[in-house]
């Protein structure tokens, strides 16, 4: 009987091992997940709340536990553990993303009066009461978060708006950006920021450089954006950066409310800032902004004005977006810092249009967080008008704390000896006399083949990241070109190879292979930005995208009269006058031929002809209320793809209104009244079916 139980025992030994062995690892995997979940909440409780509920001691102690386990079973690891907050990873190139929502910039405001003539913009679209979100503008640098499944699965900068850099690793160590959300988030969303740098944090560690005798830095702004693009993340992790968020973007919003989606963003574990206030009225707002034009100075961080939104989302997608900006907000700016310089020199700048700009050369001085040495002057009327002289004590603010600008001239200080500025009459590079056509601002140069700032400035504009973005060639690239005699337009790129381009200074074998295959890549951008590219005056990205879409090809836009030009949505006398001389001039038309022989995409690609008609061409739509089967910027793309018009309002020229839920009954009365057709969003999509 003994021998059959040890017989028995030694046979099943092995299987209790295994047992044990899968119980252990059960346990290790959830006592990992224990210490990651108890740091995140303490993560939140001290830095999203303001409220730590246990010491700096013992979190380290736990951060430090969580840090032993997960070496011992990597078989754990998570992209979005605490300990990642540490950094350590580094980032030798950081990719550009393209935004799946446009980062668009706001218009700005500086008075009551703006803000009421905006209000009344507003009144013209919206027939429902309208109410505002008040939210403190921080300035720092825009940031873009990606959550997926509640998890952060991507960090992008604002960049030119459509596209930015991928700083996720970096961004991963700022202790207020939530790895992990909680509650009742969407499945898949975006959120819109700023990375701040408190002034504490900023004063300690300028501190600390002037104590290892270190230039200090200059403002919290620059150093916070800065801060992002350390290639060393764990020296990102050692900065006291913050995120403040502000605005969800969704396919298909689910939240109401501005406001409530502020409260929701607290809700899912993000540090939303609570000055925001909801207001009833613009005498609320205007209430709102007076209040913290005194009261900012005592806040944490750098602001520098309001911003208010239409609260309402469905109002907000009714109003959309100009070419810049959404119609439904509104940047309050607090008034611009100002200090007095003298005014050195002034010279003259010929940009690739062949525009002069006087730039006034200033002694330096700081403004607003940064030293300012020079000012735009803009032409020879405003240079007359504020009678600026070299010598002078100027005046010198930033139009939105962003551009520096001269306002006015200090007379108490003018010298006795001072003479009026004659503005120049030749061209300051190539000596050409200038031009200035009847009802125009700015001086010209008329010497397009022969001005260098003009080649290489239009070969700048071609490579631009709106435009043919090629990667590899820089703005000091094209002028080493043109200098060193390579081109001398942008069509001779194409034509580049790798021996003539390593001669160039600073440049390598890896570095010309890279620029000659960039330029070979961007053959497949499509033609709406080929014909940015081109640089034809007054045609910018979106009047490239109109007319690309109104005409399918370059062929067919080079025949076209400006008669014909002025029938496209948007397009009037000036930019019409633009493009026909463009075509018209035989050297442009010998360049797009070339282009087109090296295989540049100067026609709307098959693809996406396939999917639009002329089936609503001649119609113009405005689109009201709610919709179920399609969002409404996706009702929006169906009306353009099929050759329709959209209006933001009603007018006697529109054809019919596409009609969702809590549609305003005032637009209801004014499209009966006007005998308009009135079509829901199923005889929407059986017209374009």
């Amino acid at each position: 009987m003994g021998s059959l139980f040890l017989l028995i025992f030694n046979e099943l030994y092995p299987i209790q091992k295994q047992y044990n062995f899968y119980i252990c690892c059960m346990n290790m995997e959830q006592k990992i997940k224990q210490l990651r979940d108890a740091l995140r909440e303490h993560n939140y409780n001290y830095y999203i709340l303001d409220n730590p509920t246990i010491s700096d001691y013992e979190f380290d102690i736990k951060l430090k536990e969580l840090q032993e386990l997960e070496a011992a079973h990597p078989e754990y690891y998570d992209a979005n553990s605490p300990t990642l907050r540490v950094g350590g990873e580094v980032t030798k190139n950081f990719e550009t993303v393209a935004h799946t929502y446009r980062m668009y910039s706001l218009d700005n405001s500086y008075s009551k009066e703006d803000l009421l003539d905006w209000e009344k913009r507003i009144k013209k679209v919206i027939d429902a009461e309208v109410t505002y979100t008040c939210e403190l503008k921080y300035d720092g640098a825009s940031m873009s978060l990606t959550y997926e499944k509640g998890k952060l699965v991507r960090a992008v900068t604002r960049g030119d708006g459509f596209q930015g850099d991928d700083v996720t690793t970096n961004v991963k160590t700022i202790k207020s950006v939530p790895l992990q959300l909680k509650g009742d988030y969407p499945p898949l969303f975006e959120i819109r920021g700023e990375i701040v740098l408190p002034f504490a944090g900023f004063e300690k560690m300028n501190a600390e450089r002037i104590d290892i005798g270190e230039e200090p830095y200059r403002n919290p702004r620059n150093t916070a954006s800065g801060s992002l693009k350390l290639q060393d993340s764990s020296e990102v992790a050692k900065r006291p950066l913050e995120c403040l968020l502000y605005s969800i973007k969704e396919e298909r919003p689910t939240i109401k409310t501005q406001f409530e989606s502020l409260k929701k963003a607290r809700e899912w574990g993000f540090k939303v800032p609570m000055e925001a206030k909801l207001a009833k009225s613009m005498d609320e707002v205007l209430a709102f902004i007076n209040y913290w034009d005194v009261q900012r100075h005592k806040l944490p961080y750098e602001t520098d004005g309001v911003v208010v939104k239409v609260n309402s989302i469905q109002q907000q997608e009714e109003l959309g977006y100009t070419a810049k900006s959404p119609r439904w907000a509104m940047a309050y700016k607090f008034k611009a810092e100002q200090v007095a310089t003298i005014l050195e020199e002034i010279t003259y700048q010929v940009g690739r249009t062949g525009a002069i700009t006087p730039v006034a050369n200033l002694e330096p001085v700081e403004l607003a967080g940064t030293i300012v040495k020079r000012a735009s002057l803009h032409n020879a009327d405003q240079i007359a008008k504020l009678d600026i002289r070299e010598g002078d004590t100027v005046f010198v603010e930033k139009g939105g704390e962003i551009i520096p600008k001269i306002i006015a001239v200090d007379m108490n200080f003018r010298s006795q000896a001072s003479t009026p500025t004659e503005y120049i009459t030749e061209c300051p590079e190539c000596q050409t006399a200038l031009v200035r056509k009847e009802g125009e601002a700015q001086h010209y140069c008329p010497n397009a083949e022969g001005c260098p700032p003009q080649i290489i400035g239009r070969i700048q504009h071609f490579i631009s990241r709106k435009a043919m973005d090629i990667e590899g060639l820089g703005a000091e690239t094209v002028a080493l070109l043109v200098n060193n005699g390579l081109i001398s337009n942008y069509a001779d790129l194409y034509e580049l190879t790798i021996d003539q381009v390593i001669p160039l200074e600073r440049m390598a074998q890896k570095s010309a292979e890279n620029l000659v295959a960039g330029i070979e890549a961007s053959k497949q951008i499509p033609f709406e930005r080929v014909l940015f590219a081109l640089g034809i005056r007054y045609v910018g990205e979106t009047v490239a995208k109109k007319l690309a879409k109104h005409y399918k090809s370059v062929t067919a836009l080079a025949e076209a009269s400006a008669e014909g030009l002025i029938e496209v949505d948007e397009i009037g006398d000036r930019i019409a006058e633009s493009v026909v001389a463009f075509f018209s001039e035989e050297k442009n038309r010998s360049i797009i031929e070339r282009l087109k022989s090296y295989g540049v995409q100067l026609e709307i690609s098959a693809e996406k002809l396939a999917n639009q008609t002329n089936k609503l061409t001649g119609n113009s739509f405005v689109v009201s209320g709610v919709f179920t089967k399609v969002s409404r910027t996706e009702l929006k793309k169906l009306i353009e793809d099929n050759g329709g018009r959209i209006s933001g309002s009603i007018s006697s020229k529109t054809n019919y209104i596409v009609a969702g839920e809590n549609m305003g009954p005032s637009k209801k009365t004014k499209a009966d009244d006007l005998g308009i057709p009135i079509i829901s969003e199923d005889e929407f999509l059986q017209m374009i079916s």
